[in-house]
């Protein structure tokens, strides 16, 4: 029958997670030391409520006129990040004034579930400007991000 979602996807219990209140500073620091691109963001029930993405978060920076994200690069190379990197991220904290996560995220995002073919997943992703996709389960609580 072919691989699943579940097959491949990252555990809850692995999971790097937001809510709507998480300061975008603090997310942007856990992005920074955890090496990711983006975060599921959930309720105090697990229930998703959102994703943000570096993209999301640097669109703050065009908001203020800086012109970072008119850069085509990730935020966050997958080498060990360059002081000039280190430096754009400083800049960008200076500007986050006060903002949470529910003032950037995208809500209501593009879900799937555990039992979701791998093939259709893949296909989502190639056909929409999603990076990721969480898998929810029937009550639309997060299972993976």
């Amino acid at each position: 029958g072919g691989y699943t979602v579940g097959d491949f996807m990252t555990k809850r219990e692995d999971l790097h997670v937001v809510k709507t209140s998480t300061p975008v500073d603090e997310a942007l620091e856990m992005l920074v030391q955890n090496r990711i691109s983006g975060f599921p963001v959930i309720d105090d029930d697990w229930e998703l409520v959102g994703v943000v993405s570096d993209y999301d978060l640097l669109a703050l920076d065009s908001m203020a006129g800086c012109g970072l994200a008119d850069t085509n690069s990730n935020m966050f190379p997958e080498v060990d990040s360059t002081w000039k990197t280190f430096r754009e991220i400083q800049r960008l904290l200076s500007k986050t004034s006060g903002k949470v996560i529910g003032d950037v995220m995208t809500p209501s995002p593009l879900v799937v579930r555990e039992t979701t073919n791998l093939d259709a997943a893949a296909r989502l992703l190639l056909e929409t400007k999603y990076h990721r996709l969480p898998v929810v389960d029937s009550a639309g609580k997060l299972v993976s991000g």
